[in-house]
């Protein structure tokens, strides 16, 4: 339901059907004021509280509500209407009180005597709720435990009543804080390592850019779309707004850290490891994934002997080695009929996803039962946070792991990093890993879940030679120090890179594998390291629709902008006419991970549409490894 429904039943409605006019003449106040819309939000404030002002806050979307509702249960108690059942009805549908309280002349009361045991107990456990709907549980726990300590003092309000007040006008300042200024992020993922590292705790300011109005307000304020470990949803779509952005400091520069929602998150895998799993954002790639498995399944016989094989082949590999290679090998066998039936599979995909609720996690390389599908608005979708490599209008391209922009080579920061093969031999040999740790600062998670700067592998090549090599990920800087130190490095040292193919003689395999990397299209082939010459998106631009076009802009059309798309034999359809252009409506953008083999960016899931932009990340203010515990060096650091 669009804001201005509950704007006109908060500021006209609810006065009205609460018969104020009748109401304020029995505090002493004047009928008109009763029934101009806002003004009478600030003398009821005033009388009732002595905090007119308070009435601003109704202009904050989602705030609203929850002031209304205090407007209701302050007034009523004034009444007498202090009991559990009359709290609850002041909060839910106040207005069977209010007509009581005008069809029974009830007098308008002075505020609760504190000292009066009587007062105090009519309205105790109308406090109860109240501190009960602020913190469930908690704060009941907490007020219990002080009542323990120390007792109530005669005159002074009850601890319950201190801390729901408390408690609630907390909230209040957070959701609005939390809204419009800044938040606290947190970096899950090594996405942006080194300059942010997993564990750092970050404010983001949103007065940067210029914050949005939230499109669902009513939620919690303290979580983003999921209250953690009990798996629930914070927030409801009963009130929804449209893409609001109030004036900001400044504009999106290029190479700025920003924290955005998570474009490809409309419609997700509620995973049952959340809050610490990230799987099921994607849902998109997941489908894919999906398909091929799906397709896989018909070759369960095929499967085992290939298995069988590999085990032969190689027999100090592991189970999961086998398993995965074999897949891969059948694939590659069938990848023609893997093509031709490509939407069967992904439909297929989409139904067992939806209805079995069981998904392939590549990432741990096994079948999860997950909760089912869930769509998330735009400020519902999980925050991600990357470097804006690329503006609207630039033109970006990657060409052996070297971003361009605009035909020029990007600014590499100072801890962005890059993979590095350093092969190994009698005459020249680096130091342990940890060795490398200690001397040069490059860091291995024991368990391998969050920073791997250093692999080290051990392998016999095609001539049955044994190679011993390094993948090291290094920033400029810890390049530059090892160069230094072992000057026959240069000539064994080699950028990782991804296979690049020649797209006039792609194989049906390679053209699956296209499916990895935006946008997902078999006859589109980019990679991680390769990425062909495009043009970011920007609003007003007119783009002619083609097979070689479509691709990019298929998800632009339709999820982003809200039309519908039909690709017939005839051509192209938006909102039912035919046409052959496209005038994009928003500005986008193209994000990056400063950790560049290891970041979850625009590579893969594409453009970052103007209203999914959340601020900028301005300071760490905390951190703390998951392996290592508090990194003192890095607190209140500001982020470049």
């Amino acid at each position: 339901m669009p804001f201005i429904y509950f704007y006109i039943f908060i500021l006209l409605i609810n006065p009205y059907i609460s018969q104020w006019w009748k109401i304020f003449p029995l505090a002493g106040k004047e009928k008109w004021e009763a029934l101009v819309p806002g003004y009478n939000y600030f003398v009821l404030y005033k009388f009732t509280l002595g905090k007119p002002l308070w009435s601003l806050l109704i202009l904050f979307p989602g705030v609203h509500l929850i002031m209304m509702m205090t407007a209701n249960v302050t007034l009523l108690r004034r009444f007498g209407k202090h009991s559990f059942t009359d709290t609850l009805q002041g909060i839910i549908f106040p207005y069977y009180l209010y007509w009581k309280v005008t069809n029974e002349s009830i007098p308008y009361g002075k505020e609760t005597n504190w000292s009066n045991t009587k007062e105090i107990e009519d309205r105790k456990w109308g406090d109860h709720i109240v501190l009960f709907l602020c913190v469930p549980v908690i704060g009941h726990v907490i007020t219990t435990i002080l009542d323990f300590v120390s007792r109530d003092k005669p005159g002074d309000k009850s601890r319950v009543k201190e801390w729901g007040d408390s408690i609630l006008f907390a909230l209040i300042a957070a959701g609005i804080i939390r809204t419009y200024v800044f938040e606290p992020f947190q970096i899950p993922t090594g996405s942006m390592e080194k300059t942010l590292l997993v564990g750092d705790f970050l404010f983001v300011n949103k007065l940067a850019y210029g914050p949005k109005v939230p499109v669902t307000p009513l939620s919690h304020p303290l979580v983003h779309n999921n209250v953690p470990y009990i798996n629930i949803q914070s927030y409801t779509t009963l009130e929804k707004g449209s893409y609001l952005r109030m004036p900001g400091l400044g504009n999106i520069e290029r190479n700025d850290v920003v924290v955005f929602n998570y474009p490809s998150g409309d419609t997700a895998v509620f995973d049952p490891r959340m809050p610490n799993g990230l799987m099921g954002h994607d849902y998109h790639g997941i489908v894919i994934n999906e398909a091929k498995r799906l397709f896989i399944e018909q070759f369960s016989n095929e499967l085992e002997a290939t298995k069988m094989q590999l085990s032969r082949e190689n027999p100090n590999y592991v189970e999961q080695y086998y398993t995965m290679q074999a897949k891969e090998r059948l694939l590659e066998k069938y990848a023609t009929k893997f093509i031709k039936e490509f939407s069967l599979w992904t439909s297929n995909a989409r139904k067992n996803l939806a209805e079995n609720k069981v998904a392939w996690d590549g990432m741990e390389n096994k079948l999860i039962d997950h909760y089912g599908l869930i769509y998330r608005p735009v400020d519902k979708r999980e925050n991600y946070i990357k470097r804006c490599v690329a503006l609207p209008g630039d033109i970006m391209e990657i060409k052996d792991a070297v971003l361009y922009i605009n035909d020029k080579p990007s600014e590499i920061y100072e801890f962005q990093t890059f993979k590095y093969i350093v092969k190994m031999g009698d005459d020249f040999m680096l130091p342990s890993p940890a060795d490398l740790q200690n001397t040069y600062g490059l860091e291995n998670d024991e368990q391998g879940n969050t920073r791997m700067d250093i692999e080290y592998r051990e392998y016999n090549d095609q001539e049955n030679k044994l190679v011993r090599e390094y993948i090291l990920n290094l920033s400029a800087n810890e390049k530059q120090r090892l160069l230094d130190d072992y000057p026959g490095l240069k000539s064994r040292m080699t950028k990782v890179l991804d296979e690049k193919f020649d797209k006039n003689k792609l194989t049906d395999y390679l053209r699956i594998k296209n499916l990895d990397f935006f946008p997902k299209d078999l006859n589109i082939a980019n990679a991680t390291t390769h990425f062909e010459r495009i043009q970011i998106p920007f609003e007003g631009q007119v783009v002619t629709l083609t097979p070689k076009t479509i691709p990019y802009f298929r998800r632009i059309i339709t999820a982003y902008e809200g039309h519908t798309l039909e690709e017939r034999k005839d051509g192209y359809y938006i909102d039912g006419k035919k046409t052959t252009t496209y005038t994009v409506e928003m500005d986008y953008y193209w994000m990056m991970g400063d950790n560049r083999y290891g970041s979850a960016d625009s590579r893969f899931w594409g453009f970052v549409p103007e209203d999914h932009i959340v601020g900028r990340a301005s300071l760490v203010w905390f951190s703390k490894s998951p392996y290592k515990g508090v990194r003192w060096d890095r607190l209140f650091k500001l982020i470049e």
